[in-house]
């Protein structure tokens, strides 16, 4: 499935910030996503950011003025109505009181009244401004509306001074652009568990014995599933990678505390997921002191941990397994498969080029009770999207047999 902003109109308005150099990345970064994307500034906003700098990246015509004779008719009407998204950044406290007001004294406040698409604000001002009840009011009555406000980050101000009120960055703007589009996705409705990184296993309080995942396949499977619409619960070991938004998020450390948190989200869960690298084995007795160096051996006595995944029962749930190989990639997969209960597993050869631990990409094999199938190298994002595809396939087949009337008549 393709990113849900990909063929969306997006509006993009730019209220009079230093921060508007900011828009023009997140203008560059839209239309890399396939979106279609118009710009509309108000009169000092140019001041920052000239129009031709966002028409040499949207190749569309810049609204600036609105009573422009060289705009379509009725531009703010227009655009506003033709709109899958309005996207308001930077957003200064006069533009947010504006929008808080309802006033239309230039073309992008006209348009946020003539828009019914979903409204997404991101503030930036100096840390006093933005702390102010009046701002604060104003952002609370958006935020009642059923606007987004993307919060702004802390960091160096214009101003010289350190504090909250930078505008957040084009990520965090698209990302909650994806959420918000994608709620309608082939995933509606469906409850997915994703587990993610690798989990550590003390020693003792500095030392643990851990593996090489990086939690990338996790994060990315959970981002997917997200984006077509699902309700995703990420429970990830430590890893290195930013929290997404709009997933319910459990950190953990060991198998067992993993263990604990999958079985305590069970509960009206379509599909469990296990992208995590969950130890094997971990110390029978971690001791609650740093352990010294002695100059003699130090030996550990190592006990299994407990199979996660295979003490997972239900008839109902999609249950997908991960086997991070070096040798007899098939077999091993194969074996799994049937040992743990699953419906698909994703395998994959951690030595191969291009699918070790920390990469971006991945070359892996799905199989499942039918067969297999290879797929060739591609991005992490691309491999969840195409499983999820899969398992998107499994759930319409179940839901199918559950609601096929046929059956054994009644005695």
């Amino acid at each position: 499935m393709s990113d849900p902003v990909a063929g969306k109109r997006v509006l993009l308005g730019v209220s009079a910030s230093i921060a508007a150099f900011k828009a023009v990345a997140l203008a560059s970064e839209l239309v890399k996503t396939s979106a279609i994307v118009d710009v509309i500034m108000t009169p000092n906003a140019t001041r920052f950011v000239a129009p031709l700098s966002f028409e040499a990246i949207v190749h569309r015509p810049v609204l600036t003025d609105l009573f422009d004779p060289q705009a379509r008719s009725i531009a703010h009407v227009s655009l506003g109505t033709e709109a899958d998204a309005y996207v308001i950044a930077p957003a200064t406290a006069d533009c947010i009181a504006g929008l808080a007001l309802g006033l239309a004294h230039d073309a992008l406040l006209a348009t946020a009244l003539s828009t019914r698409a979903p409204l997404f604000v991101a503030p930036a001002m100096e840390t006093l401004m933005l702390e102010h009840p009046a701002t604060q009011a104003n952002l609370a009555t958006l935020r009642s509306r059923g606007a987004t406000v993307v919060e702004p980050e802390s960091g160096r101000l214009a101003s010289g001074r350190v504090g909250r009120g930078r505008m957040a960055e084009p990520a965090e703007l698209i990302e909650a652009l994806r959420i918000a589009l994608g709620r309608e996705g082939d995933l509606a409705g469906r409850r997915v568990i994703v587990t993610a990184g690798g989990t550590q296993e003390p020693i003792d309080p500095v030392r643990l014995i851990s593996n090489r995942s990086s939690g990338k396949m996790g994060y990315a499977i959970a981002n997917a599933a997200r984006d077509r619409g699902a309700s995703v619960t990420l429970i990830t070991a430590p890893t290195s990678i930013p929290i997404p938004r709009g997933v319910d998020v459990r950190t953990v450390t060991t198998a067992l505390d993993m263990q604990r948190a999958i079985h305590a989200s069970l509960a009206g869960a379509d599909v469990l997921i296990m992208a995590a690298a969950v130890s094997d084995y971990r110390v029978a007795s971690p001791v609650d002191h740093k352990i010294k160096r002695d100059g003699e051996d130090l030996i550990l006595r190592l006990i299994p941990n407990p199979d996660v995944i295979a003490g997972v029962k239900s008839e109902t749930l999609v249950k997908v397994g991960f086997a991070a190989e070096t040798d007899d990639l098939l077999i091993n997969a194969r074996r799994k498969l049937e040992a743990k209960g699953l419906d698909l597993i994703v395998a994959n050869d951690v030595s191969a080029p291009g699918s070790g631990f920390g990469s971006d990409t991945n070359q892996v094999t799905f199989l499942d009770q039918a067969g297999s199938e290879v797929l060739p190298l591609m991005s992490k994002r691309e491999v969840a999207d195409r499983l999820l595809d899969r398992i998107l396939s499994v759930l319409q087949q179940r839901d199918a047999g559950s609601a096929d009337p046929s059956g054994p008549a009644s005695p």
